[in-house]
């Protein structure tokens, strides 16, 4: 989920916190064993659903459904096999969902707090139980849920599930809070806008009023519902998700959601401890110690309970809903609260503000970022053919000192799919952008399910964008299902295209899960050729990445209409750093085995002829 540019102004400070110094090495367990990660996020529902129907607006008979059960063996061993080290198994924790549950002791959601008919999985009913709709038997749905964690550990792969601070579904009500736990806003003064415990903000005096509808948008799609009736019933009025104040929030705004409280006044100011001057150089551990005789806001301790109990269920690690809208200072108290339970934990979060990255790190102990507004952003320019990759050179050195925790992603359940005519319009045309978000850096790479096969996220399924798979309704996913093949997951139903696609996103991913290199050291040589090579244009792009016992070569060629023919320069510098002396070096490409003639170094200098054809990419291995 992402935020508006008009959130707000008492949204903006929550986490204004400068970070000097040299900040600790945050460890993980694939850092220490000097291997890449690679994430493949899957929209759970989605992922084994079979049904083809695709009806707008369907419901679960009409549309069918994916369970956890879908994810069986074979699945995951083809997972697995893609070169994947983490599977984040989104849309997991109960939401609000249009169906009927009571049978379970679940109440009904109202339609005019729902987004979609199966719901937002950003908008979290119940955070100690998982989405009814996922279980063959919704009475056992842990169960079911538990099974997968442990199927998955056996495929060799770590978990990753949503947590989602910021908010939850405006009718948050849980069934299996464990003893002593309440539910959010159950003591809650709701006579004044804010007090320190409170888990909301309301507004007093006021009831809530469901947003008056945009361009004709009526809960799912006008289909008589005896709940849909354009009220629901909350007095006083709480302050929506994205923070607005109304008690009739807009209909753009995340109005079936309300803000959760953490002890930042409705001024902006903080009414809980901060962190003492140099704690972003100060480990895990150093910050659980401060704050253990810390009095710290209710909703801290719910959340960090939250966490804790999927840690003890058996997941490995989370993803951060707009973790910018929360302080830092809770991420401290809650990021180092799951470190001491499993140091090892996978944490990464949605921060859209660069301003903000290193505080998120360093005083947050956050593991990972979304690198979007910088890398992405700029691919996905270059893609389009609107941006140049003289761009990179500075995006790389600006994030130098925290590159590797930058995930890189060309996909995700919230941008466009690449083949989607307002992205790419070609699943092809990304395939140097993921050569060179995958290889650049030490960072994780992410994939989104469907994208190795080249979903493009048509038709309109009801609530939300047909240039995005939908995330809030019923639906088949058609590439991903011609790979699912009724089950089989073999790609059996797959395109001569799609197969290629796929068998380059398993080259690339496997190759980058098993280079050393690629956790080790990093120089641009884009500059160096701008100026010194003939022939090499803004549309290309190079680098070198090398360990004690890898060199490589990073080449790529992002346009689609003619070969580029240059002569790669090494510059002196590098060629020092690799201890190559005058002669020649052969060339092996990683890929696809592509011939390529031998690296020359004279006079102290490299030097190798390059021909890469329309949108191709080589990674070259120096044989030394």
């Amino acid at each position: 989920m992402k935020a508006f540019g008009w959130i707000l102004a008492v949204l903006l400070p929550l986490a204004m916190v400068s970070c000097k110094g040299t900040p600790e090495k945050q460890p993980t367990e694939n850092m220490e064993n000097n291997q890449k990660v690679v994430v493949y996020q899957v929209f759970t529902r989605l992922f084994g659903n079979t049904s083809t129907t695709n009806k707008p607006w369907g419901t679960l008979e009409e549309n069918g459904v994916g369970k956890f059960n879908d994810f069986t063996d074979k699945a995951l061993e083809e997972i697995k096999a893609l070169g994947v080290s983490h599977i984040w198994y989104t849309g997991v924790p109960h939401h609000a969902v249009i169906r009927d549950y009571t049978a379970y002791g679940i109440s009904n959601d109202d339609p005019d707090v729902v987004k979609g008919r199966a719901g937002s999985p950003y908008a979290v009913k119940d955070y100690y139980n998982v989405n009814p709709d996922l279980a063959v038997d919704p009475a056992k749905r842990l169960e079911e849920f538990k099974a997968l964690v442990d199927r998955t550990h056996k495929h060799g792969m770590k978990v990753i599930i949503d947590i989602v601070p910021n908010h939850v579904a405006r009718g948050y009500k849980s069934l299996s809070n464990p003893e002593g736990v309440t539910d959010f806003g159950a003591s809650d003064d709701t006579s004044v806008e804010y007090a320190r415990n409170n888990n909301f903000y309301y507004i007093p005096g006021q009831a809530f009023k469901v947003p008056a509808p945009r361009d004709g948008y009526k809960p799912l799609g006008g289909e008589a519902h005896p709940m849909a009736d354009g009220r629901f019933d909350e007095n006083p009025a709480k302050w929506t998700g994205n923070g607005s104040r109304m008690a009739q929030p807009d209909a753009n705004d995340w109005y079936e959601t309300v803000k959760i409280n953490y002890g930042v006044r409705p001024d902006g100011s903080k009414d809980f401890d901060t962190l003492p001057a140099g704690f972003d150089v100060k480990s895990h551990a150093d910050h659980f110690a401060f704050w253990l005789d810390k009095d710290v806001p209710d909703s801290w301790k719910k959340f960090r309970d939250i966490a804790l109990y999927w840690t003890d269920f058996g997941v490995d690690g989370f993803r951060f809903d707009m973790a910018e809208m929360v302080p830092v200072e809770f991420w401290s108290y809650m990021n180092s609260a799951i470190k001491n339970a499993n140091p090892d934990a996978f944490l990464l979060a949605e921060v859209y503000n660069p301003a903000m990255y290193r505080a998120y790190l360093h005083l947050g102990k956050m593991d990972y970022l979304y690198d979007k507004v910088e890398l992405y952003d700029t691919l996905k320019n270059i893609i389009q053919g609107h941006g140049s990759a003289d761009n990179l050179v500075a995006i790389q050195a600006g994030l130098a000192d925290i590159e590797h925790h930058m995930l890189h992603f060309l996909e995700n359940h919230d941008e466009q799919r690449l083949p989607s005519p307002p992205f790419a319009g070609n699943a092809v045309k990304g395939k140097p952008a993921m050569v060179l978000s995958a290889t650049i850096s030490t960072a994780p790479t992410m994939i989104y399910f469907g994208q190795e096969v080249g979903e493009p996220g048509e038709g309109d399924a009801g609530f939300g964008s047909t240039s995005r798979t939908t995330i809030f309704d019923y639906w088949g996913v058609p590439a991903h299902q011609r790979w699912m093949n009724g089950g089989a997951f073999d790609g059996g139903q797959l395109s001569n295209e799609e197969k290629d696609l796929r068998d380059f996103y398993k080259r690339l991913l496997n190759f980058t899960l098993k280079s050393s290199a690629l956790m080790g050291n990093y120089q641009e040589l884009h500059s160096y050729n701008r100026a010194n090579s003939q022939g090499y244009y803004e549309k290309g792009f190079s680098f070198a990445r090398w360990s004690e016992d890898e060199h490589l070569l990073v080449l790529v060629n992002f346009k689609d209409w003619v070969t580029d023919e240059y002569e790669l320069q090494i510059p002196a510098d590098l060629i020092s750093k690799w201890k190559l002396k005058d002669g020649n070096y052969k060339l092996a490409d990683q890929l696809y085995g592509v011939e390529v003639p031998d690296l020359v170094v004279a006079g102290g200098k490299g030097k190798v002829k390059i021909s890469l054809k329309p949108l191709e990419s080589l990674v070259l291995k120096v044989e030394i």
